[in-house]
Formats: structure tokens, sequence, C-alpha cells
């Protein structure tokens, strides 16, 4: 085994960091500077198996406890991201390729995600009615137990603290499986949550790829498998899960539609799109990956390309995840100017001094692609935008509906009207107003439509305790004088 920075990595399971079963390993590469960062175990059934025995150990006592008391582990985890910021930042840095900047930022919103879920005793108090004279019912929200969350390359700290906060503190034990190409940032999170007080098995990582996934997805003692990743995958953990009787959320890829308009802010515009579609090397579900311009907005790609031309590769844009990733963006590229689109910013080919071994796209603007071109209606996953021509805005929101995929979809304009005509067709499950990233901050949910998502409600958010808990309905009578009626 070669040498690397972080060594073999280890399965963290019941509080500690053990040895998986020998086998096979994976290396996980740096996509900023190409260095070996660690070799990451394959895990197998047997692993497995000890993870979830020691949270089927965790559940009772864990469970059991107040949720008041369970989400005082969380205002300490909360604290110890605060303090640990910069080097769990840097780790995300390290292993994605993001800038540090983007890095902070995603650590930032771990902390706010963390901050969300210490305000579940508020939210899940439950409901009470007396029914009838002497005679209460109650609901309350029942934790499921044994639960695994698969989580993406792309936010290696953002992506499993969607789901780490909230269904440990609903009352859940946890088995994470962090992805094969970004697995140390998770190894880290495992130390704070063990700082800040969570017991021993609630939260647990499993290491490895497709096989251990599909171990989880028929594990009988699994009740729910969260899933973020590609359309392609999101389907066959969804099928595959739900097939084994398990509730599932499994969310897909995108294809996010920016429709400018000719009144749009041509500053405001440009700046949004540039960033959109560049932030995190455009490897985000919400990244704008298709523009569609209605009627005269020349000046605003102008813009356009102006901000894309100040996104450098190496400074204020990072890398995309491996090699093969660089070359498929690049093929996309190349595939539309073969058919007759214009590329107005050329980011093929990147290279960064010192970061040779790097793997770096540089912003790419495509202009007069047609709807049914690859770079259209693909994920493309790099910083890329594709831009149609239409005259009209019902012709814009006929391609974004057309489009197979409903995560999001915005519209740059200043008219009142035109945004909430946009609103109400767009097919997508969050819509922005002269915002090229429409995430909704906490505590509204993040979830998409159509292909981007498969299962019932959202991954955060008030909508997430819906499917980390199961709600208990209780009938209560103490009035014995009031005899026999129909509810006895």
């Amino acid at each position: 085994m070669r040498d690397s920075k972080y060594g073999l990595l280890r399965n963290f399971i019941n509080g500690q960091f053990v040895d998986a079963a020998p086998g096979r390993t994976m290396p996980v590469i740096s996509p900023g500077d190409g260095s070996l960062l660690a070799d990451m175990p394959c895990s197998s059934a047997t692993d497995l198996n000890i993870a979830v025995a020691a949270a089927q150990a965790a559940f009772p006592k864990w469970s059991r406890m107040p949720i008041k008391e369970r989400v005082q582990v969380f205002f300490r985890y909360k604290y110890l991201l605060e303090k640990n910021l910069q080097e769990l930042a840097a780790l995300v840095s390290e292993e994605n390729g993001k800038t540090m900047g983007e890095a902070i930022a995603e650590v930032e919103k771990c902390i706010e995600l963390t901050e969300f879920a210490t305000s579940l005793p508020q939210l899940v108090t439950g409901e009470v009615l007396e029914v009838s004279r002497g005679v209460e019912c109650r609901t309350e929200h029942v934790p499921l137990g044994v639960v695994a969350s698969i989580v993406p390359f792309n936010f290696p700290a953002m992506v499993p603290n969607w789901t780490i906060p909230n269904a440990l503190a609903l009352g859940n034990c946890m088995i994470m499986k962090p992805s094969e190409k970004v697995p140390i940032s998770v190894t880290r999170i495992a130390v704070l949550l063990k700082e800040a007080g969570l017991p021993d098995g609630v939260f647990n990582i499993v290491n490895g790829d497709s096989e251990i996934v599909q171990e989880i997805c028929d594990h009988p003692a699994i009740e729910a498998v969260s899933f973020v990743g590609s359309t392609k995958v999101a389907k066959l953990v969804y099928q595959r899960a739900t097939q084994s009787l398990k509730r599932c959320l499994a969310l897909g890829g995108a294809k996010n539609h920016l429709l400018v308009l000719p009144d749009a802010k041509p500053d405001m515009t440009a700046q949004n799109v540039a960033a959109s579609m560049s932030g995190c090397a455009g490897q985000r579900c919400m990244a704008a990956s298709a523009m569609v311009a209605v009627g005269q907005v020349d000046s605003i790609v102008d813009k356009i390309c102006e901000e894309a031309r100040k996104i450098v590769p190496g400074k204020n844009l990072g890398a995309v995840i491996n090699k093969e990733s660089k070359e498929r963006i690049e093929r996309y590229i190349t595939e539309a100017e073969q058919q007759g689109a214009r590329i107005l910013v050329d980011g093929r080919g990147a290279k960064v001094a010192g970061k040779e071994n790097g793997t770096y796209v540089g912003p790419t603007v495509i202009d007069h692609v047609q709807p049914g071109m690859a770079v259209a209606v693909e994920e493309i996953f790099g910083p890329v935008i594709s831009i149609m021509r239409v005259d009209t805005l019902d012709e814009a929101l006929e391609i974004e509906n057309s489009s197979s995929y409903g995560n999001a979809a915005s519209v740059f304009t200043q008219n009142g009207g035109y945004a909430r005509y946009v609103i109400d067709r767009a097919s997508a499950g969050m819509i922005g107003v002269n915002v090229g990233v429409p995430v909704p901050r906490e505590p509204f949910s993040f979830g998409g439509w159509n292909e981007s998502k498969f299962g019932v409600g959202d991954i955060t958010g008030k909508s997430s305790i819906e499917f980390w808990t199961r709600l208990k309905k209780s009938t209560v009578k103490w009035n014995p004088e009031a005899g026999v009626n129909w509810m006895s």
C-alpha cells in the first residue's frame, strides 16, 4: 500500500474507530493536486452487521431519553463545529477540491442545520385534545430505530449534516455511508459528535462502495434509508430499499433553468448567473446549468461572460472531483461546439501552476444551444452554462417543463407579475426570483420534484420530521362513570 497523508481509513462503530474486515481498498485522491490522501476500505456485510448491532444496542436508551435532553448534544456539537470550523473546512477543501471560501460556507451551513435540530423540541410536541368528556386523544412522534444515510462527494460535510442532527435528535441511531471519493470529513464529524457527548453506537460510519449500499438497502434491521446522488443511482436505491419494505427518500440529479427576461437588472443577473454556474465548480444539484434567454438580452449575456472570465481555476474556482469528471465535462463542451453552439468562454484544458495533476475545468459559457442538445438536457456537473434563445416567456417555461428533472428554477426580472407567472408554472420544487441558487434556509426544507427526488417529503427542515419518525396515536379514558359508548 502506498504512503498517504491519512493512511488506511477505519470504520467508526460503537464510538470507536475499528478496522474493516480484510478486503478491497480504494484510493482517495485530492482533486486539487492529485495527491494520495488515504486508502478507504470497502466494508463487507460483516462490518455492516457489527455496526447495525451497535446501533440496535444503543437505540433503547437513546430513544427513551426526552428530546430536550437529546438536543443538548447538538447544542454542544454546534459549538464544536464553530470552534473547529477552519479545520473541518480545510478537510472539505482538501478531499473535494472546492475553494477554502466555499468549504467555510459549507461548514457554516452545517452549523445552521444543527441549530435547526436544537429547535426540534418545540416542533414535535404532538397534539392532545379532549374528544369526549373524560376522553383524550394524543399524538406523539416516535423514532424509527436504526436508519441509514448514504451521502455524495460534492458536499462532504453539509449533506451528512442534512440527516445527522435531525435523525439523531429525533431519537434514531444511524449508519452513515460516506462517498468513497470523500470519506475523510465524516470521520472528523464522528469525533466531534463523540466529544459533544453523543452516546456510543448512536452514530456509526461504514465505508465502502456500491456493494455496501446494496447491503444497506437489503438489511432487515435498517428501517429507513436516505440517499443523495445521481438520478440513476437514486432510482436504484429507492427501488431496492422499498422492495425491502423500508421507507426511502432518494435525491437525484438536476438540470436547473435560469429564465432571464429583458427587464432583468444586468449586473445583478450576470453576477448571480456566473456564481450559480461556477460555485463549487458546478458540482451541486442546485447549480445553474441551463439559461433560457427570453427576447433581447445580449447585453446581459455579455456581462455574464465578463463575470465568467473573472473566475480563475485555482484562485476562485476549485477543481472537479477527478480526471473522469474533467474528461466528461470537456466532452460535453466539445460536442456542443461540433453541433453548432458557440463557445463564448472556454474552460477546456485548464491548468493550475504548481498543481498540474489537479483536475480543473474553467468556467464555460455556451450560447445558441438547441433544446435537444446533450448540454441542454443532461446534468453536466461542472462549471458550464448552456444558453438557449427564445422569444417568449411561455416558450422558456416549455423548455423548463420538458426537463425530466425538477430541483430548481429561477427567473430574473423586475416584474412581479412575470415572477409569479413563473413560480406558478415552473415544474420544480425550489423556485428563485433574482436568486441564482434558490436553496431554502432552515426551517424551510430542501427537496425537488420529478426525477430529482424519489419518495415522500423533504430531507431537511420541518418536512424531515415526518420521514425520521412515525406517529403514535393514543386514546385515554379515565371516567368509568361514563359507561360504554361507541369508543369503548
